[in-house]
């Protein structure tokens, strides 16, 4: 019944069972879960933020950092194993994939207004869906699920 604890938690147990569950899985306090985790159109995301915080803080890869290209039109995400040192690499996101794949020309599109952003966060979840997917426990991220739900 905490205020602190988001809406969807308040006197839903079944819920916080579900997130302490993840927490438990994940080694993270229930609470950040709680807050990290949102239902977009009936299924489970995470905010990019947590996603990167919780590869970030892992201990197996160093933080991740970006390359972009001079016009700043492309993306990808990079971190370092540090077990070897090898550098990794995720897929290159570019405005013009998220174009073609309707994430920008949907009405009210982060895309539009903050593009470096949105380069930054989709790069790094597929650099960790790819390079680490049980960190994220399978699930996309918040805009994620709202760009795949909106071009269904």
């Amino acid at each position: 019944s905490s205020s602190l604890v988001p809406k969807q938690y308040q006197g839903n147990i079944a819920d916080v069972v579900v997130a302490m569950n993840m927490a438990r899985r994940m080694n993270a306090d229930p609470l950040m879960v709680m807050q990290s985790l949102h239902i977009i159109h009936g299924k489970p995301g995470w905010s990019a933020q947590f996603l990167i915080a919780s590869f970030n803080a892992c201990g197996r890869f160093g933080a991740i950092y970006y390359e972009f290209t001079d016009e700043r039109d492309e993306c990808v995400a990079i971190t370092t194993e540090l077990a070897t040192g090898r550098e990794i690499r995720g897929p290159k996101v570019s405005l013009e994939m998220a174009k073609s794949e309707g994430w920008s020309t949907k009405a009210g599109s982060k895309w539009k207004t903050m593009p470096e952003l949105m380069l930054r966060y989709r790069a790094a979840a597929f650099l960790i869906r790819t390079t680490a997917p049980e960190i994220g426990l399978g699930l996309y991220t918040t805009d994620e699920l709202k760009d795949i739900n909106d071009a269904s």
